[in-house]
């Protein structure tokens, strides 16, 4: 008989990568927005490092919600539980990621409100 009670549960090097990704890419996210936004230390956390790290962050990120997506999505769908809190996490992170995207590959004109969406 199969225990349920960790279905859905993320292995530890997977937790360790959601955890790793979307931490970093929060902080150098917020770093950024810190710097080149509002101007507090703009040359150390506005500058193009913090945005090249916030980059990596974002492809650590991605992919840890690429591992997540098959299984965990899965068993929750399936189970019902904390569905309403897991669909708008994933609905903001869609947002961050096509948003990001835009950033990167969308066109000039809609640049500053892809920049206030993000």
């Amino acid at each position: 008989m199969k225990n349920t009670s960790r279905l859905g549960k993320m292995p530890a090097w997977q937790r360790y990568l959601v955890l790793i990704g979307m931490l970093s890419c929060s902080l150098t996210g917020t770093a950024y927005l810190l710097g080149h936004e509002f101007h507090i230390q703009g040359a150390v956390l506005g500058a193009h490092s913090i945005l090249m790290w916030h980059g990596v962050g974002a492809m650590l990120a991605t992919m840890a919600l690429g591992s997540v997506l098959p299984f965990h999505l899965k068993a929750g769908l399936k189970f019902k539980r904390k569905l309403w809190s897991g669909l708008s996490q994933l609905a903001f992170l869609a947002t961050l990621l096509i948003s990001g995207a835009l950033l990167y590959y969308g066109p000039e004109e809609i640049r500053d409100k892809v920049i206030t969406t993000h």
